[in-house]
């Protein structure tokens, strides 16, 4: 008999080679080759076009039966998965280890199974024991839940058969789940990938919701093989410092509704609580006027959140090599925006350190906040509060022309409802609100401008 041909998998783009190497040749990356589990008779190749059933095709106007969306009691949970969980869909859910994504889809499947749905939670990595007591601590030990400490998904697949399939299931961790019908151990990239193609068919042939938990690598990549994030409906970020009270759930991928949606908790002593206005969350603490600080309109899918951005410039003597330090935004966007600031508008941030801080932990990638960043280095430079009830946002060119950013309107407008009275940005605008003063801005040197002749 042949010796079975071994194949090495990149967890990282997936692609095949037949002999370990320390980067893969693809993408790069170092150390991600691991050896996939050799083929059986049923992976084996063969000829594909006997021993089938014919499929049925339908055209794009038959007529669907539409799918009615299930609240999962938390509506920011609802708002970043577009408006509920769909039946029938896969959630894959990543973040940090103790982020709370274990007790967000506890207070979920408690919500659920409260409301008269059918909620099954099992975890492969903790006892039935240990869930009872987080559920204790958050009050949630009468919420009549199906609770199970299991990682063979041929035994879990065989228990829910024997009843009507629930309205949700939780596999709380992928990472930790293990199909006998292929060899490895769980957690490898062979298993991960067969685990979760039969927990998906199973949801999809019953209509069941899936949630599966994701671990995280050190870059923060959910881990396991890329086809993972292929193969769900749903990809969602749960993200956060565990040092600071709030956490975000992001959708990255949504089959189902918008992507960049985001849904807003705060970790307190009962567990995770929504923030419907989390605007003033991120703004919270802030009195008076200070050098270096702006306010920000990001926008998160459909809503806009208001951020502070906080700069600090500090002097170096001669000689020391200044450092740049950026916390929440891209340090490369960073450096071009510097450059600009130099070249254009004739300041001197060479031999100063610069340090930028998006207030709270949060993460920004809206160019838009350009402007924003822009205004809190020139009033730190310049020693010079801006206006405290202020807001700044605009995308800044190499040329320092301020251009136009989409959503002005529901930024302005966040703005104002928040008791802001002006409003920076670019000089195109267009678009009002009452009680908000709005300032166009051609370029940075209107804005160096306008720093240096406040008070």
């Amino acid at each position: 008999m042949a010796k079975p041909k071994k194949r090495f998998i990149c967890t990282e783009c997936g692609s095949v080679s037949h002999r370990w190497q320390g980067q893969c040749s693809d993408c790069s990356e170092w150390n991600t080759l691991v050896e996939e589990a050799p083929e059986t008779k049923f992976s084996a190749k063969h000829d594909l076009s006997t021993g089938g059933k014919p499929i049925m095709f339908e055209s794009l106007d038959s007529p669907t039966k539409p799918l009615q969306r299930q609240t999962t009691g938390l509506a920011e949970f609802d708002r970043a998965l577009g408006g509920g969980i769909v039946p029938g869909s896969a959630i894959l859910m990543g973040g940090e280890p103790g982020i709370g994504k274990s007790t967000l889809l506890l207070q979920a499947a408690a919500a659920i199974a409260r409301g008269g749905g059918d909620a099954v939670y099992v975890s492969g990595e903790e006892a039935t024991g240990q869930v009872r007591m987080r559920a204790g601590r958050l009050g949630l030990a009468d919420a009549p839940i199906r609770l199970a400490a299991a990682t063979s998904v041929r035994d879990i697949l065989t228990t829910l058969a024997d009843g009507a399939p629930p309205a949700l299931l939780v596999i709380d961790s992928i990472q930790t789940m293990h199909s006998d019908m292929i060899e490895g151990a769980p957690g490898t990239v062979s298993q991960v990938r067969a685990s979760a193609f039969e927990l998906i068919r199973y949801a999809k042939e019953n209509g069941v919701a899936l949630v599966l938990v994701g671990h995280v690598t050190k870059d923060g990549n959910i881990a396991g093989p890329r086809v993972l994030e292929h193969m769900v409906d749903v990809v969602m970020s749960f993200e956060g410092e565990r040092s600071h009270q709030y956490r975000i759930l992001r959708a990255l991928k949504n089959r189902f509704g918008a992507v960049d949606e985001i849904g807003v908790f705060a970790m307190e002593g009962h567990g995770l609580a929504e923030v419907s206005n989390p605007s003033m969350l991120f703004l919270s603490g802030r009195e008076e006027p200070m050098a270096g600080s702006s306010v920000f309109p990001a926008m998160e899918g459909t809503r806009p959140v208001l951020v502070e951005i906080q700069a600090l410039i500090v002097r170096l003597q001669s000689g020391a090599t200044p450092r740049r330090s950026v916390v929440g935004w891209e340090t490369s966007r960073l450096a071009m925006l510097l450059a600009v600031l130099e070249s254009r508008c004739g300041l001197n941030f060479s031999s100063a350190e610069v340090y930028l801080n998006v207030a709270g932990g949060y993460r920004l990638s809206d160019p838009a906040a350009d402007l924003a960043v822009a205004a809190a280095l020139v009033s730190a430079l310049a020693d010079k509060p801006l206006p405290l009830n202020s807001i700044w946002f605009g995308e800044v060119s190499l040329s320092a022309e301020i251009r136009p950013v989409a959503h002005t309107g529901l930024r302005l407008k966040e703005a104002g409802k928040l008791g802001f009275n002006s409003a920076s940005g670019p000089a195109d605008n267009g678009q009002s609100v009452e009680g908000l003063r709005y300032t166009g801005l051609s370029g940075l040197m209107a804005l160096v401008d306008r720093v240096m002749a406040s008070a």
